[in-house]
């Protein structure tokens, strides 16, 4: 499936579709917090979407969204998730497909609100002649984005307060991840794998507004230099190898069961620093790529791993 995202992403530029924090990743009310599904009234409006009455049958065909939704306390209002939705474990997973949406079964589900974050096969046009609510989450572009569709799905479902102590604890927290990490006297650089087939992500990316935060250098920009490719190209070997990154961040340890063992034993690759050095780094597949709450463990890897690299 991440082969097929991949492949489509480079077709088509679209952007990338997603324990461990623990507190640092949920949000929803508690003793002291205000109660945004108490306190809320309708009709409220979102872009164009206006809603009457708070939505209790929320069907998400976006992991992101999926954790968005929980996040901010309006999981027990989704009925309903994609396949890929995975986290958290006890939301309803179904056999819907957020990369081949089918108007007829979701309809089926009965949803006042659907969630989806791309107007595949024209989707969104499809369910708006069922009448049946539509709110597009796209592939944020940096954290902004993220805090905004945050605040917008609590805004719809009635939880806008439980959503900002969500954005403002990210907020506080990334700050702090990012703050803690020493200066160094040079910029290290880095290749982000998100499969064997040398797909990558590049600055302009989300990724790559994360890893920007540490003042890494990405050796997949010159590979798309004007964003022709969604920010998103494939590398060769032996553009790779020449590159020769200090750092290596396997997003595929799921998928491809990559690893450090496995990228060390590439043909020719013994020669890149970071293999040399043995700073290559495995992430969890589903946190790098997606862009909610969990966002904060993408950071906090990050900064991990820019830690144990010697200055």
């Amino acid at each position: 499936m991440k082969r097929a995202l991949i492949t489509a992403l480079a077709a088509t530029t679209l952007l990338l579709a997603g324990a461990c924090g623990g507190n640092d990743d949920t949000a929803g009310p508690t003793g002291d917090q205000p109660s945004g599904a108490a306190a809320a009234s309708y009709p409220v409006t979102v872009g164009d979407l206006t809603l009457d009455q708070r939505p209790e049958k929320i069907v998400s065909l976006s992991a992101t969204a999926t954790e968005m939704l929980f996040a901010i306390g309006a999981g027990q209002q989704v009925t309903a998730v994609d396949d890929q939705s995975n986290h958290p474990a006890d939301a309803p997973k179904t056999d819907l497909s957020g990369f081949k949406p089918n108007a007829e079964a979701i309809a089926a589900k009965d949803p006042d609100l659907v969630v989806l974050s791309n107007d595949i096969d024209k989707i969104v046009a499809q369910l708006d002649r069922l009448k049946i609510p539509v709110l597009l989450v796209a592939a944020a572009a940096d954290l902004d984005d993220t805090y905004r569709e945050i605040g917008d799905l609590g805004t719809l479902t009635g939880h806008r307060a439980e959503a900002d102590v969500l954005t403002a604890r990210m907020k506080a927290d990334i700050d702090k991840i990012v703050k803690d990490v020493p200066a160094r006297s040079a910029p290290l650089s880095y290749y982000y794998e998100l499969d064997p087939t040398l797909y990558t992500v590049t600055s302009k990316t989300f990724v790559g507004s994360i890893f920007s935060l540490f003042g890494l250098t990405n050796v997949a920009d010159a590979a798309d230099p004007d964003g022709a490719k969604g920010g998103y190209p494939q590398l060769s070997a032996e553009a790779l190898v020449k590159s020769d990154p200090d750092t290596i961040f396997l997003a595929d340890t799921k998928c491809c069961q990559q690893s450090a063992q496995t990228v060390a034993a590439r043909k020719g690759w013994n020669t890149i620093t970071a293999v040399k050095t043995k700073q290559i780094f495995p992430l969890d597949d589903d946190v790098a790529s997606r862009w909610g709450p969990r966002t904060v463990d993408l950071v906090r890897a990050v900064a991990d791993a820019v830690a144990k690299v010697p200055a």
